[in-house]
């Protein structure tokens, strides 16, 4: 068997299986303490024989230093080496990546774009993460993607919200971003369709996969299909857009996934 953990921003799952027709989930693990989190974690885990441990983790992650980065809006989790802790509780060897990275493999493997290579996940909610498989590898480079964090062009005037650089992607289209527009998805959907385009003249993928809390409002997937669509004005193929095969379950086979190949 292999585990798996979600390291969410508001909760942690956790997880052991070989793959998506044998996983056996925890319940949610509340994000609080290091401290208290990591005790569920370990309470999960007990007693079982796990070959390899994937984590699937918020970010930013140091991922050289196995540690969530110091620039996380997450005050208590600021510095702390989420994997040492992790190995040191288990005993067992870790895989750590983000968590839309981890994503993003698992519906390459045994999802929604399976066998698909370039292929990019995108997630929309409380914030906007990114990640990638190119080449058969996962997109690691100066720092893991930060696909949420892209500047687009203003299509309004109102302030971003968010707390590093206001107006980037996630300032302006992310689930509390569009709360402070007045719940407008079109123009969430807009800013959307930009990034998208942009990612695809980048790094040319083959498939995106859209997924998040946002995407499940109704029309959005079609809405930020048609804005890309729109926005690369027929210089270059579209790749498909699509939903992950996955959905609110994708972050924990994302980090199974990592753990199964290790």
């Amino acid at each position: 068997m292999f585990g798996a953990i979600e390291a969410g921003g508001t909760k942690f799952v956790c997880a052991v299986g070989t793959g998506p027709e044998d996983v056996v989930m925890s319940a949610e693990i509340p994000t609080t303490t290091p401290e208290e989190t990591m005790a569920g974690v370990a309470a999960f885990f007990a007693g079982r024989k796990l070959k390899r441990v994937g984590i699937a983790c918020f970010g930013p992650v140091e991922l050289g230093a196995g540690r969530i980065a110091k620039t996380t809006p997450k005050v208590a989790w600021r510095g702390f080496g989420i994997q040492a802790a992790v190995e040191s509780a288990l005993r067992v060897r870790t895989v750590l990546d983000t968590d839309v990275n981890g994503a993003a493999l698992g519906e390459q493997m045994w999802g929604a774009g399976q066998g698909v290579d370039p292929l990019l996940y995108v997630t929309v909610g409380t914030g906007i993460g990114g990640g990638g498989v190119v080449g058969g590898k996962l997109l690691h480079g100066l720092l893991h993607p930060e696909m949420g964090h892209v500047r687009v062009p203003r299509v309004d005037a109102a302030p971003g919200i968010c707390h590093a650089h206001g107006d980037c992607l996630e300032g302006l289209a992310s689930g509390p971003a569009i709360a402070a527009r007045g719940y407008d998805y079109d123009l969430a959907a807009e800013y959307l369709g930009m990034a998208i385009q942009i990612y695809t003249c980048v790094l040319s993928p083959r498939m995106v996969l859209v997924g998040g809390g946002v995407m499940k409002h109704a029309g959005m997937l079609a809405k930020v299909r048609a804005a890309a669509k729109r926005y690369m004005a027929g210089y270059a193929p579209m790749p498909v857009i699509r939903a992950p095969k996955f959905g609110q379950r994708a972050g924990t086979l994302g980090a199974l996934a990592l753990a199964v190949r290790g």
